[in-house]
């Protein structure tokens, strides 16, 4: 079994077989997890500079709940669009198979922690978007069994419209995104 900063680094080089390696290792979840609640709260530390109303440690706490939540829907929403829908004659997957592979592409997020740098937070979170963008089009790829990555992008942007018009509906019932 690989260490998880190996892993975590693999996926960030977007690695092929990182992926296909922790689809396969039901052991990995925690791991997956943990890049999850890492790359959140490096994203918290790299808006520390804006400053905000809640606070630094509510923010980040705030910040890795709402990125586990959001982990875990687009995860299922992927599952779901690329098995019941889009799938080719080969997918087989199942949704921990989604949540191990699309945590793990959040490795490339670990790079906003730069944005406490001042002037350098709008690039660290633009690099990290597009980074963990190509990451997770790569994990839903190898999960779902895909052999065309068009199809993996068009499953991420489906789910991704889908999570977003979920999101909007409840910051529309709860007030915006971290009001408690």
């Amino acid at each position: 079994m690989s260490s998880f900063k190996d892993r975590m680094i693999r996926a960030a080089k977007l690695d092929a077989t990182l992926y296909e390696e922790v689809e396969a290792d039901t052991e990995a979840m925690g791991q997956a997890m943990g890049v999850v609640v890492l790359s959140s709260i490096a994203a918290g530390i790299g808006t520390i500079t804006r400053g905000g109303g809640a606070g630094i440690i509510p923010s980040i706490l705030l910040g890795t709940l709402f990125a586990l939540i959001s982990w875990y829907v687009w995860a299922y929403l992927t599952y779901f669009i690329g098995t019941k829908f889009l799938p080719e004659p080969q997918t087989k997957a199942n949704p921990g198979e989604l949540l191990r592979t699309i945590g793990f592409s959040s490795s490339p997020g670990l790079i906003r922690v730069l944005g406490v740098i001042p002037g350098l937070t709008g690039l660290a979170f633009l690099v990290a978007f597009f980074w963990m963008l190509i990451a997770m089009v790569i994990a839903v790829r190898q999960a779902l069994d895909y052999t065309s990555t068009l199809r993996a992008s068009v499953v991420c942007l489906i789910g991704g419209i889908v999570q977003g018009l979920i999101l909007a509906l409840l910051f529309s019932i709860l007030g915006g995104p971290l009001k408690a």
